[in-house]
């Protein structure tokens, strides 16, 4: 186990593995702690490149205004992560993909290279709605700045930083944001692949935003 305490101060990427490693431990799945370890030991392969600048402001305006450790150090990190890194985009139409913006950080294709897992961030735009998907990967989003509301199967709620959501294989989860945007940690176990991925066409089953 590597405590923040052991990680360099002067290197804001280690710290930031550092503290998303907590946060999936903290999950109790073993899953969850097997990613853990995976992101402190995965072997960089590829370069670390921000593809999505565009989004810059409004995601550091967002992880500045939240008081979890894990946001803070996505702040510190920011600039070194693969922002605009999408797994699934091949699965999906321009439309779509125009929501949000990923970083595909760990994974089979991922700059940390890892061929049984996937984890990364996830930022969703202002006064978006991602209609139902699903896919054959268990996942875990853990909210760590803004708040949207999701959908997972039946259930529906608001979820603000802090808050987090498991979806089992092919259950259909959405998310919709406000005014502030929302962005999350996200990992995938189990059967990992992209073309399991489909968007269902259900985005009415979305009520209106919980103000």
């Amino acid at each position: 186990m590597h405590s923040t305490e052991e990680v360099s101060m002067h290197d804001p990427f280690q710290l930031f593995l550092s503290e998303m490693a907590a946060v999936f431990r903290a999950e109790g799945r073993a899953c969850a702690t097997e990613t853990a370890e995976a992101l402190l030991s995965a072997t960089e392969v590829a370069p670390l490149t921000n593809d999505s600048p565009g989004d810059t402001d409004a995601i550091c305006g967002l992880l500045a205004g939240s008081t979890l450790a894990v946001a803070r150090a996505a702040l510190a990190a920011h600039d070194m992560l693969p922002w605009g890194h999408n797994p699934v985009s091949s699965q999906m139409k321009p439309e779509d993909e125009a929501l949000f913006s990923v970083v595909d950080l760990m994974g089979p294709e991922a700059p940390l290279y890892c061929p049984t897992l996937r984890a990364g961030l996830y930022y969703q735009r202002p006064n978006t709605r991602y209609g139902l998907h699903s896919h054959a990967a268990a996942e875990t989003y853990v909210i760590i700045a803004g708040r949207a509301l999701w959908t997972a199967g039946d259930a529906q709620r608001e979820m603000v930083a802090g808050h987090s959501v498991h979806h089992s294989t092919y259950l259909p989860h959405a998310c919709q944001t406000g005014d502030e945007g929302v962005v999350a940690l996200w990992r995938w176990s189990g059967d990992i692949g992209i073309e399991s991925y489909r968007l269902h066409h259900g985005a009415e089953a979305f009520g209106a935003f919980a103000a």
